[in-house]
């Protein structure tokens, strides 16, 4: 017998029953699980047999994200050389980003775990691996800067506010790593604001870097042109080596997520294309629309899709389960109505250029309401009885 396995066997009386351990109960089931796959027994019908369950769920979508996690590390890096006037190569730059990255995630997890196993403790249940998504999406939708005291505070408010209030995995309403990104933006706007502070170390403090979307054009000049100029063509938005948040910058690794999502069948294509669909539709219009040359208006949509991270968002959160619809025609209507929030929000309001953000948790409110709204039309159209 694997002795990993006789150890958790020979431990397992004294966590369940009438254990000595027994409160410890899910802190033991969490760590097991991560040595080993869970096989509960279903002892009374129906019977189904699925090989997806909840952790090989969020495995997928880790595995997703892995290129975005990566190319940020990298670009953190190889943004700071540039900070500091130097040309970091591929390995320093990998480096030098995952000394600014990986003290995010470690405290993103370690605290969000801390609220996870309190609450799972004090309900008596197990512990759920849907935050080993939450933990890992919060940290890339961050500056590489952001002071870690506040990654603590957003991903407690996340996960607490924005989960274990409305019961826990599986019954929030909001989409708990942008509730938890929500909350640091607003209290902490300056940390969060368009000019997004670049790490670098030969520095105090590192330098205010101004984002893709934080550029707008001066007078005579086509927002396009303003964006080539300050160092933002359209290849390099696509991707990635840009300043932004660490996983919002490559519009590339985005889709290489999005299409392994689809084709594992762990995310809706619907709600994906709807909002790439609802995002270009809407930019169309705006670009056809007279005397917005010196707006983003005038963008076009090849750059509504690559700047910014839209793509992150409609390919990692929007397509939460949970807190999106569950009809397939909801799912279309949910991704288009994003895409075109997130532009009319870019648009209409200079002071908060990134819309994706509310575009999702507005929609994450309505997406009851959308299923509402499919079935009673279904329902309406049946033959009545006789």
């Amino acid at each position: 017998m694997n002795p990993l396995k006789k150890l958790f066997d020979d431990s397992e009386p004294h966590f369940t029953g009438s254990g000595k351990y027994k409160k410890l109960e899910p802190l033991f089931d969490a760590t097991k699980t991560v040595f080993f796959h869970p096989s509960p027994k279903t002892v009374v019908m129906p019977f189904i047999r699925d090989h997806l369950d909840l952790k090989r769920y969020m495995s997928f979508v880790l595995i997703a994200l892995m290129p975005v996690l990566l190319f940020g590390m990298y670009n953190t890096g190889f943004q700071s050389g540039i900070a500091e006037g130097k040309t970091f190569g591929l390995g320093r730059s990998f480096l030098t980003g995952a000394w600014y990255v990986l003290p995010i995630l470690l405290v993103s997890y370690g605290v969000g775990l801390f609220w996870e196993i309190l609450f799972a403790v004090v309900r008596k249940h197990k512990i759920s691996e849907g935050f080993l998504v939450t933990g890992m999406l919060f940290p890339l939708t961050l500056p590489a800067t952001i002071p870690l005291w506040q990654v603590a505070l957003g991903i407690s408010f996340g996960v607490v506010i924005g989960k274990e209030v409305f019961g826990g995995t599986g019954r929030n309403i909001l989409n708990p790593a942008l509730t938890a990104r929500a909350f640091v933006f607003f209290s902490y706007p300056v940390t969060l604001s368009g000019n997004v502070w670049v790490a670098a170390k030969d520095t105090v403090d590192g330098f205010s870097g101004a984002t893709a979307l934080s550029i707008t054009a001066i007078e005579g000049q086509s927002i396009t042109t303003a964006l080539s100029s300050s160092g933002f063509s359209l290849s390099d938005l696509f991707i990635g080596v840009v300043p932004g948040s660490i996983g919002e910058t490559s519009a590339l690794c985005c889709l290489l997520g999005a299409l392994f999502l689809i084709v594992t069948r762990i995310a809706n294509f619907r709600i994906v294309l709807g909002g790439i669909a609802g995002l270009v539709v809407t930019a169309i219009l705006f670009y056809l629309i007279p005397g917005g040359q010196e707006s983003w208006a005038n963008a076009g949509p090849l750059y509504h899709l690559c700047a910014g991270g839209f793509l992150f968002g409609i390919s990692f959160m929007a397509t939460d389960p949970v807190s999106a619809p569950g009809t397939q025609t909801g799912r279309w209507a949910f991704g288009f109505l994003i895409g075109f929030l997130t532009v009319t929000i870019r648009v209409v309001n200079p002071a908060f250029v990134e819309g994706t953000m509310l575009a999702i948790l507005f929609m994450n409110v309505f997406a009851p309401l959308l299923d509402h709204l499919v079935l009673k039309y279904k329902t309406s159209k049946r033959i009545p009885n006789v």
